[in-house]
């Protein structure tokens, strides 16, 4: 509507080629069709000038096979741009193969590894070699924005449109004593039983999953079925959504979800679930019917439903569980809280007193202060 001069298409999976073969100004296409563009011949792809990469943290992983199609089709554009509100959720390692999607390695670096090992330390996790996480040296992030600032701009939300204020907090769940002896024993032994179930743990990373699981009312046990815990959690998530209009509640498991949407089921709440087993037009459809206030509810998965998606019908974004995710953290905080958004809002975490999830809900904050500095200072 800004350009009306300008002729787009769409091109998606079922009508790509068909899409290409039109003439027009912009064609606009979706994250996995990167691989699909670098299997055309170089004269299809010298036809353009411009490349814009929204949500550009889709192609952080350097090693991902559709990262490795976009830097194989970049070099033919004269000119490349990326957008992202989240452009570095994990560390500055992110920030590498999407700066060099723009300048072919001139201001980080040719190597991702030279990269890596000048701006992170390597911290041992386990007994294996590669049981490593790499950290952010000191003073890296003031080193990357000195070489990243010339060729950034930022727009804040708040500084573009008069934005209804929007509340951070977190609402506190206290486990009834049974389900506290369960976390406490799984903590303790890294093993335990539920009624028939067994859970267990082979290392740290897996012993973190399953209290957070437990925490959050139920787990997976050895053969992969999910067992109860307690019904407590569930039961306090759909009391908040009872006390507000329209809200979005964003779900980490495949249990998580089952048990809300059994909650909600019983009491009468009208809901519709986004997740990884969701189609496009089924997405779409949700979006349709929620602004028009058919559903009380939006059951979301953070990956599935946390990029583009626009639902300022909710006032209300409520965590189940804390992530550890920064990027899906600030992105799906953004489906209620973005331009169209008249009302006040709140963004709320359900966290469990003396468990994981202080930890899991800490570090994310962390993450999320990081991101920001970095979009401030690129700007400043």
């Amino acid at each position: 509507q800004y350009v009306p001069h300008l002729k787009y298409v769409i091109a998606t999976a079922d009508n790509r080629k068909d899409a290409f073969d039109e003439q027009a100004d912009v064609y606009i296409t979706n994250i996995d069709a990167a691989t699909w563009l670098a299997q055309q011949k170089p004269a299809f792809l010298k036809r353009f000038s411009h490349l814009v990469i929204d949500e550009s943290t889709a192609y952080k992983h350097h090693t991902s096979q559709r990262s490795k199609a976009i830097g194989k089709i970049a070099k033919y554009f004269d000119v490349r741009r990326n957008l992202s509100g989240s452009p570095n959720p994990n560390g500055m390692c992110d920030l590498w193969h999407q700066v060099k999607l723009l300048d072919d390695g001139k201001r980080l670096g040719p190597s991702f590894f030279a990269f890596r090992s000048a701006v992170c330390t390597p911290v041992q996790t386990g007994p294996m070699p590669n049981h490593v996480r790499w950290e952010d040296r000191d003073g890296a992030e003031l080193a990357v924005m000195g070489l990243l600032k010339d060729i950034t701009i930022r727009h804040v939300l708040e500084q573009c449109l008069d934005m209804p204020e929007n509340i951070m907090y977190p609402v506190e769940f206290r486990m009834p004593s049974r389900h506290l002896a369960h976390y406490i024993k799984m903590e303790a032994d890294a093993i335990m039983r539920i009624r028939d179930h067994k859970v267990s743990a082979v290392n740290g990373a897996v012993l973190y999953g399953k209290l957070q699981q437990i925490a959050s009312g139920a787990v997976y046990d050895e053969t992969g079925k999910h067992v109860v815990v307690d019904t407590g959690r569930y039961e306090l998530i759909a009391d908040l959504v009872e006390q507000r209009p329209h809200s979005l509640v964003f779900f980490q498991w495949e249990h998580q979800r089952n048990e809300l949407a059994a909650e909600f089921t019983k009491r009468g709440l009208s809901f519709a679930v986004v997740d990884g087993e969701s189609t496009d037009r089924e997405r779409n459809q949700f979006v349709e019917y929620f602004q028009k206030g058919f559903y009380r509810v939006g059951l979301l998965h953070p990956k599935s439903a946390g990029h583009g998606l626009t639902l300022t019908r909710a006032t209300a974004s409520i965590w189940a569980s804390p992530t550890v995710n920064a990027e899906w953290w600030v992105q799906a905080n953004r489906r209620a809280y973005r331009a169209g958004q008249k009302l006040r809002t709140e963004t709320i975490v359900v966290v469990a007193k003396n468990t994981i999830d202080e930890k899991t809900f800490a570090s994310c904050m962390s993450k999320d202060m990081k991101m920001s500095n970095l979009l401030r200072e690129l700007a400043a």
